[in-house]
């Protein structure tokens, strides 16, 4: 396993050429691999302190490809100090990121990361207060419009050409796509 302060030291560089960009087809055992990861998770905390966890990202919408890290969004109480999170959470294995630009209750944490690039199954942890998230609207949006999540797959293909070893411009150049579903969203809201 990556020690943390190795992945604080590397370079945005050096850690796109470990772990570069890549798409895999669809793969069923997702879904069963985030109801078990579900389960760990859930055990680190008492039941009131999770308000809900959900499967989001690309593996969580059936049909189209994704890069095989399975995300998780964790909202947690607000009453749940950030250290007993990290702690309970570096339990099962993940590494916590310190994201200076997002501070707790938004934690990120990574499991599946080696210095000698992703080993077993990767997951990403997204930690975040009770809310009305848009990444569980764009999931939902994805899966109820399978023709949008063909050319979501379609843009993501292209990218991970294009940026096969730069996550951030990877990311980055999904936004307008991610942007454009989200003020749909935002316009439905103020409609009604």
């Amino acid at each position: 396993m990556v020690s943390e302060p190795v992945l604080h030291k590397m370079t945005s560089s050096e850690l796109g050429k470990l772990f570069p960009i890549f798409l895999v087809k669809y793969d069923h055992k997702w879904s069963v691999l985030y109801q078990k990861e579900k389960r760990i998770l859930c055990g680190l905390f008492e039941e009131s302190e999770i308000k809900s966890i959900e499967h989001i990202g690309s593996t969580a919408i059936p049909g189209i490809k994704a890069k095989p890290i399975i995300d998780i969004l964790v909202q947690v109480a607000e009453d749940v100090p950030d250290e007993k999170i990290i702690a309970k959470i570096k339990l099962a294995g993940y590494i916590y990121i310190f994201r200076p630009e997002n501070p707790p209750p938004h934690m990120m944490f990574v499991k599946g990361y080696t210095v000698n690039g992703f080993v077993g199954q990767a997951y990403h942890v997204h930690v975040r207060y009770k809310g009305d998230w848009d990444e569980i609207f764009f999931r939902d949006y994805l899966i109820s419009n399978p023709e949008v999540a063909k050319e979501y797959e379609i843009l993501k293909m292209e990218l991970a050409i294009k940026y096969k070893n730069d996550r951030e411009a990877y990311t980055e150049a999904k936004s307008g796509f991610i942007n454009s579903i989200l003020e749909n969203r935002k316009l439905e809201k103020t409609n009604k």
